[in-house]
């Protein structure tokens, strides 16, 4: 007798109509006539006057390095574009992974570079970390990878 009952309560209730709760969250859409940029499908017109972001090699190998050492590399990159690149972050995957990079725009033509320490203090073994850098270029995410063994002293 109580399964009948279960069964009728659970057929009432999935039968209700759900119709105010589909107009509420269509109420709550955004326009897509808002979104106005260059990656936008129906953008007629493209810019062709774009940053473009070009790095010569986006990951290093430090290879063997001791405990406690800080190793540095140089990532060079350069703006091929035809506007003006700006870096808005750089953020390293842990704390042992610093980046510094150009906080002035780098203009179309030149070569900048960003700058990555890596803390080797409390980390033994095989060891890769990522800078995420975000710039104004399309696509506007750059990863760039460091690694190393490191070995105790």
């Amino acid at each position: 007798m109580y399964k009948y009952l279960i069964l009728i309560v659970v057929m009432i209730v999935s039968s209700c109509d759900d119709s105010i709760n589909k107009v509420a969250s269509k109420e709550k859409r955004l326009s897509t006539k808002l979104i106005n940029n260059n990656q936008s499908i129906k953008q007629k017109k493209i810019s062709n006057k774009q940053p473009v972001f070009e790095i010569n090699k986006d990951l290093h190998d430090f290879g063997d390095i001791i405990e406690g050492e800080k190793v540095t590399h140089k990532f060079i990159i350069t703006n091929s574009g035809m506007a003006d690149l700006i870096i808005s972050s750089a953020k390293g995957s842990c704390g042992c992974t610093v980046p510094q990079w150009p906080k002035d725009p780098i203009r179309p033509g030149k070569k900048a570079e960003i700058k990555v320490t890596f803390n080797s203090k409390g980390r033994l073994g095989s060891q890769t970390k990522k800078v995420s850098v975000i710039s104004n270029a399309i696509p506007n995410a750059k990863i760039l990878t460091i690694r190393g063994n490191v070995i105790a002293k």
